[in-house]
Parts: structure tokens; sequence; C-alpha cells
């Protein structure tokens, strides 16, 4: 029995349970995951969760918002994915001490591939510059950015992001949302990785008048399914990406990283189309995206 986990803010409705314990019995190795909610949870404290799930025998942890800059500096090894993006969603309980992964980064390269193959990204505008906000502008200097027009709250974050990006070769600038409405309909993708939009964080995170069907739309957030964004977006014409692509590709990769040593890769190739089939129908396909 692999024991596995997530640690993480407003997270009781997450399919990552399900993903990690489906995809285990389908390789035939038992898989129990366990939510640790730091919701209502007075002076939480991440290390110390961190350190009981580890003494408890777990062979690592899931971290999404807000620890996932966190994971990353209590890292002792930090794989390619987290040096490069700066943040981590996925610790294991490594022999040579807690080594972090970013399975945001890579999954969303191949949640992008899936759906649009090989289109150029354009100019993208990107909200939020938190944990998956970097991990999916550094993916986005993978595929073909033009640009990215980073709108975040935190100026000094989003300033930070740019400087950052810049740094890797990535073309990229911090601006306002009066910038983002105006320039929005000459751009070609939004991709939003702020949490506005989730069921603890209901709204849209931008005007949407702008859109049209030159844009290609990303949307993080999973739960809901449809939100207020994509809703936009499919009333709009713009070809739009689900949250559920990216929970489904990156919870794949850091399956492929759990059992690491137990399952060989190419085991688990065959059954990630399977596996997005099943979300999208349970997840995405029990109504058609209403007019928001």
């Amino acid at each position: 029995m692999i024991k596995l986990g997530l640690v993480g803010e407003g997270i009781a409705k997450s399919q990552s349970p399900d993903l990690h314990e489906r995809l285990g019995a389908s390789l035939g190795e038992p898989v129990r995951y366990d939510l640790v909610d730091s919701r209502g949870v007075a002076d939480f404290d991440f290390p110390s969760a961190i350190q009981r799930l580890r003494a408890e025998g777990y062979r690592g942890t899931n971290v999404t918002f807000p620890f996932k800059e966190k994971a990353a500096k209590l890292a002792d090894i930090r794989g390619e994915g987290v040096r490069r993006v700066g943040t981590a969603n996925t610790l294991l309980f490594d022999a040579d001490g807690l080594r972090a992964e970013n399975t945001d980064y890579t999954g969303f390269i191949s949640a992008y591939r899936h759906s649009f193959g090989s289109q150029p990204a354009g100019d993208v505008l990107l909200i939020g510059a938190g944990g998956v906000g970097r991990a999916v502008a550094c993916a986005l200097g993978e595929l073909a950015v033009s640009c990215v027009h980073i709108l975040e709250h935190d100026i000094t974050r989003a300033k930070n992001l740019s400087r950052d990006l810049n740094a890797m070769g990535i073309t990229a600038q911090s601006i306002t949302a009066e910038q983002a409405q105006q320039e929005l309909p000459n751009w070609q993708g939004v991709v939003n990785c702020s949490p506005i939009g989730h069921i603890n964080h209901p709204g849209c995170p931008i005007d949407t008048a702008g859109l049209g069907a030159q844009h290609w739309v990303f949307d993080a957030v999973y739960i809901p399914a449809h939100t207020e964004l994509l809703n936009a977006a499919y009333q709009a014409g713009a070809k739009t990406l689900s949250g559920v692509d990216l929970f489904v590709f990156q919870g794949v990769d850091a399956f492929r990283f759990f059992t690491a040593g137990h399952i060989a890769s190419e085991q688990i190739d065959p059954h990630v189309i399977p596996l997005r089939t099943h979300y999208v129908e349970q997840l995405v396909s029990p109504r058609a995206p209403s007019v928001s």
C-alpha cells in the first residue's frame, strides 16, 4: 500500500485522491491518498504537516495553494522543474532527504499539446503569478509564446516573475487591469492561474468583453470545471482548455515520481488518455457551459 497525500487550503472537493487511487488500482498497486486541509485550522504549520506525513510512512505528498513556494524552499533536493520555476507541487520522502518536483510545468505542456498541437501560444495574458502561475509561465516558454503579459494584484510578485522570465529568455511584462482590457483583443491566449473562479473564490478574474474566436483560453481552476471565464470564452467562440486537463496530466506526472522504482513509466503511458476521458466525462461533460 502506497500512502500519499495532498496539503493545501480548501481542498475538501479535490479529485486527487480519486485520480491516484484509480490509477494505482489500474496498475495493480493499491494507493491510499489523504487530504491535509489547512482551511479553518488556526496557526496551520506547513513544515510540521510535512514532517508528520513523513513520520507516518507516506511515500510523498502533493502540495497546492497556498504552499507551493514554501514547499520548494523546504526541500533538500530540487528537481529540474523546481529549479526552473521556483515552486513545487510534489514532495517525495527520499532516503537522501526531502525532494521537490514540479509537475504543473510538465503537465501544462502536455495538456496544451494534447488540445492545440503545435499551435504557437502567441501573446498571452497570464492572470496570477503564484505557484501555478510561475509554472505555466515557464511552460509557455516551451510553447512558442511571444510575450507573457502578467496581471497580478501583488505588483512586486508580478515584477519578480517578469524579471525571472526575461532572464530565462521568455519575453514578459507586468501590466495593469486597464492595459489588459485594452490590449486583450490583440492577444492570442488567456491563462487564469489565480484562485478566482474556484468554488471557494467565485467570480471571473477579468472583464471578458474582449474575448473572441481568435483566442485560446485556459483556466487552472477545475472545481467547478465550468468557470465563469471558460463559459465566457465558450460563448465568444474561443478555444478552451479546462483545468481538468492540467489536473490529469500533472497528476499522472506526480504519480510517476511517487511510484518510480515500483512501476515503469511505460506501464503508465497507456492509462493517461483513458483517465483524461474519464474526468472530462465526469467533470466537464455533465452539462454544456452556461451563459455567464
